[in-house]
This record gives C-alpha cells, structure tokens and sequence, in this order.
C-alpha cells in the first residue's frame, strides 16, 4: 500500500497541540478547507523537522487558526499583502504557509510576497519531505544544536533582515516571539512595497527576548 504524504508527515511530527477536535475554520476554498479539515482531524496543530514546521490548531487558543488569522494580532501589519489568505502554518522563520484560490502558498514575512508550493495540501505536504528549503530545518537543526530547544510560541527572527542582505547563518538568528516578529516584519513588508532598490528605510527596533 503506498503512504501518502500526509501520512508520511504526520509520522514524523510530534503529539497533537490540541486534544479537542478541530473549531473554528477560517472560511477558505473548499477543497484545500477539506483537506486542512482532515489533517487537522488526524492530529490537530503540531511540529515537525524538529520545531522547523509549525502547524496551528483549529482552536479557540490564541495561536488557533481563527485568532491567527484575525486581523488584530499580526496580519494587520501587513495590509492588503495579506488578503484572500488563510495562514494555517509557519516555517522556523515564521514565513507563512497559506491557503490560497491556487493553492498553499508561502507567504514571505519580510515582502509579502507569495510563492505557490503546490494546488493541493497533499502537494505541500511532498514538497516539505522532498525539500528542506521550504521549512528552514538545517538552519533550525544548527541554532538547536548550540542554543537549545527552539520554545514553544517562537521563530527565528534575522538580526539583519534576510532582505536587507542578512546572512542566512544561526550568528544572524535569534529566537523571538511569533506574532511580535510578524507585526515587526509586517510594518517592514508595507514599507518595501513599492520602494525602489536602494531606497532607504525606516525600521523600528523588537525588543530582545
């Protein structure tokens, strides 16, 4: 019997974040909403590629899926970057996995920008196993190994913003708290929009945790 990738990335992810079956979907196209649905009934909210991968509960927790995608706890920073999105997971940077009219999408915290993964959630789930860019593991694997456990609520935030030319290195990488990084990185993203190459900017400063 073949494994599907779901299943294969389930194998490999940690205990449910949830105990309780999933509530509260953010309204999405049907097809990917039914697929999350059923991920989420199988295991609701985990980590996987050793907290590289985060996938949020369908929950009324403060990081479920319907208070992530609330306008008022980060994506607001974002304006209309955000928009006809369902973000229903994270790689260790806190770049946004995404449901989209075309598919999951990876929505990149620092531009806003999107990049389509695949048409489907069993697509995404390919891409993760085939490709560790998609999830940043190496690099979390390395912070890990000389800082400890990444906690439970954080992301890797660069010193030096990737776009800014930060080196993609654990000495530029710090772990901060997931939604004050995205509100920081969403201010950043609204700014660069339609900036020229060169153009200066004005960064206001996360405090260090």
């Amino acid at each position: 019997m073949t494994i599907d990738a779901l299943t294969t990335l389930l194998s490999i992810a940690g205990p449910a974040l949830c105990d309780d079956p999933p509530q509260n979907l953010p309204p999405a196209p049907p097809a990917l909403r039914d697929e999350l649905l059923a991920l989420l009934l199988r295991r609701n909210g985990f980590y996987a590629f050793e907290g590289a991968l985060h996938v949020l509960p369908a929950s009324g927790e403060p990081t479920g899926l319907q208070q992530w995608n609330s306008p008022d706890l980060w994506r607001g920073e974002y304006g209309e970057l955000a928009s006809n999105l369902i973000f229903f997971a994270q790689d260790v940077f806190g770049n946004q996995f995404a449901l989209h009219h075309d598919g999951v999408v990876l929505f990149d915290a620092e531009t806003g920008t999107q990049e389509l993964i695949a048409p489907t959630l069993q697509g995404w789930a390919e891409a993760l196993l085939a490709e560790e860019y998609w999830t940043g593991s190496s690099l979390a694997h390395a912070w890990q190994a000389y800082h400890g456990q990444l906690p439970d609520g954080k992301r890797l935030l660069p010193t030096q913003l990737f776009v800014l030319g930060g080196a993609f290195e654990i000495e530029n990488l710090r772990a901060i708290n997931a939604v004050e990084s995205l509100r920081f990185r969403g201010d950043v993203a609204r700014q660069i929009q339609h900036l020229p190459d060169g153009a200066q900017l004005q960064l206001r400063v996360v405090p260090s945790e």
